[in-house]
């Protein structure tokens, strides 16, 4: 949250057009710039659930409400092509359940909003109506300015404590993608593409190139999905040239 305080000169002009008496302005001020970047009151994990609705955007750590930022338009596109592109994936394979921000992964201290998560077949006991309850088998973050900070620290460390097997990093500011796996320690290690192609160790068989997450426009899901199933190119022209002959 970003408040600016009016000088002297600002505050005089802007006296005529804002209501509010200059001394209780910069009391108000004051009193924002205290509170910007503090947590709401302190609850348990079931009233923040009963407190939050779909479209707070907040996490609980700690027992109390951190407050985040709306995510960017690039940022969702991202979030959108991978929801589709794997979410499509391990619903055709039959792995698991894919879920979107905003929906809380409860760890042991903290409830979370992960952009991703991934729970495979085995741990769908975990997935109940309003949230994850415990560790995903898969998470993704993807970074704004805003979240650099959490997503490097304090979620990276509370992923690997909470013994998430794989978690990627992903950076549209600077183009680059982090993977990360729990190695035999229970420590998180980076794990490089090969030939720029990472392959997911929770997610049977899925691969991407890093090369598609940076795209300008982003690829179709349904092209790549052709490709990482081996499937004929021809076949799938045919079918998008069927396509876009019904819209024409």
């Amino acid at each position: 949250m970003s408040i600016r305080v009016l000088n002297d000169s600002e505050a005089q002009n802007s006296e005529d057009t804002w209501p509010i008496p200059q001394q209780l302005r910069r009391q108000l001020l004051a009193a924002l710039l205290e509170k910007a970047d503090q947590p709401l009151r302190e609850m348990s994990y079931e009233e923040f659930l009963d407190w939050a609705d779909e479209d707070t955007l907040a996490e609980w750590v700690d027992g109390k409400v951190i407050m985040t930022s709306p995510a960017s338009n690039k940022h969702q596109q991202l979030v959108s092509f991978l929801d589709q592109l794997v979410g499509l994936y391990v619903r055709y394979r039959r792995a698991g359940e894919l879920r979107v921000a905003p929906f809380q992964m409860r760890l042991a201290n903290s409830g979370r909003e992960p952009d991703l998560l991934f729970v495979n077949t085995a741990h769908l006991d975990r997935l109940l109506r309003t949230y994850l309850d415990g560790p995903a088998d898969l998470v993704v973050e993807i970074i704004s300015p805003e979240s650099i900070g959490r997503d490097r620290g304090d979620k990276f460390f509370e992923y690997e404590e909470a013994g998430i097997p794989e978690f990627w990093l992903l950076d549209p500011q600077t183009q680059r993608a982090e993977f990360y796996q729990l190695n035999s320690a229970g420590r998180y290690q980076p794990i490089q593409p090969v030939d720029g192609i990472y392959h997911s160790a929770v997610i049977p068989d899925f691969w991407l190139r890093e090369e598609w997450l940076w795209q300008d426009p982003l690829p179709l899901p349904l092209k790549l999905l052709a490709e990482i199933a081996g499937m004929d190119a021809a076949l799938l022209d045919q079918f998008e040239n069927a396509l876009r002959s019904k819209s024409a």
